[in-house]
């Protein structure tokens, strides 16, 4: 069943899911793909992280109220942006990048394609450019007019979840918290994560004054001496450690040597009695094709959460500004979903 549905997304065609479809722009705007991953390939130059850094962003914006470009929303009289929230504040980057996309974009076919298709194509783009699978991704999302902090807080997972947190947080967003839940962590093969978002694991473990014992030992030290007891948070390592700018089945096997970087990583892989995840890990690392596929799967099923489609919405014409606020400050929010 698996290998047919990946057949058939690779075909694309006119398949349809909910109400995206793979051909949306063929007529409207035929070359979205090509402009969203050239700028990707020219940021790449100065910024290896970039690749990673805008998947991050397509997940973040999906597991707040579905995929609607939400999370591109700054602050405003009447927008209490998501780009603060504990999730993504300070963290979150490739903001200007999806700008820069987007005025692209505009000038190639005006008020055409939405900022969270520009999440999801870059989300894709970026595994492809990484040495990861292609995809047809589904397309036709419109772009939210709200935001919403609470929900960023409340949903987004933090790197401090158990298995069972992190399982529930999947659930919450009605995504597998088995297949898509080890499919979709699979993209911390490549990318980087702050001191802060892990550094609880190199000394004071779930308050036993001692150091996570699901970590290598090596691991161990070398974070020790990058991240140091009370040190800047903001140092950034590597979440592959074999190979941090390839998409690959590499996590995998560093979970299986017990060199995952978060917590949410490693309880992939070192939680007790977890049989069914474990064996998700196991096969990945062991099949490279098999972790690409469940990942398209799982890709294009965390992409159809909640979309935005027909007159819900709108086309945002700048990705950090509803429409209605792009004449000025003194604008009034009337729009609405």
């Amino acid at each position: 069943i698996v290998a047919a549905f990946f057949f058939v997304v690779l075909l694309g065609g006119t398949l349809a899911y909910g109400q995206l479809t793979p051909t949306f722009y063929d007529q409207t705007c035929p070359n979205v793909s090509t402009i969203i991953r050239d700028v990707i390939t020219e940021t790449l130059v100065s910024d290896p992280r970039i690749g990673a850094s805008l998947i991050r962003l397509h997940f973040h914006d999906c597991f707040v109220n579905g995929c609607d470009g939400s999370l591109l929303l700054d602050n405003s009289d009447t927008i209490v942006s998501e780009k603060e929230a504990g999730g993504n504040n300070n963290s979150a980057r490739g903001f200007e990048v999806v700008d820069r996309m987007k005025a692209l974009l505009e000038s190639a076919c005006p008020a055409t394609v939405s900022c969270a298709d520009i999440l999801t194509i870059a989300a894709e783009e970026s595994v492809v450019l990484a040495g990861g699978p292609n995809w047809t991704v589904p397309l036709g999302r419109r772009d939210s007019t709200t935001a919403s902090r609470d929900a960023a807080n409340a949903f987004l997972p933090p790197p401090t979840l158990t298995l069972d947190q992190l399982r529930e947080s999947f659930t919450n967003v009605s995504l597998n918290n088995n297949s898509d839940l080890v499919a979709l962590s699979g993209a911390h093969t490549f990318g980087r994560a702050k001191c802060s978002t892990f550094d609880f694991r190199l000394y004071d473990f779930n308050s036993t004054g001692a150091p996570d014992p699901s970590l290598d030992p090596t691991l161990l030290a070398a974070l020790q001496e990058l991240c140091p007891q009370g040190g800047n948070g903001s140092v950034i390592t590597d979440l592959d450690l074999t190979t941090p700018d390839a998409f690959d089945s590499n996590y995998y096997s560093n979970l299986q040597g017990n060199q995952g970087l978060l917590q949410t990583d490693q309880v992939l892989f070192s939680t007790p009695g977890a049989d069914d995840v474990i064996a998700l890990v196991n096969a990945f690392s062991a099949n490279q094709t098999a972790f690409f596929e469940s990942f398209v799967e799982s890709m294009i099923r965390m992409g159809n959460l909640s979309p935005l489609t027909g007159t819900e919405g709108e086309i945002r014409l700048n990705c950090s500004v509803v429409n209605t606020n792009l004449a000025g400050p003194d604008s009034m929010l009337v729009s609405s979903i």
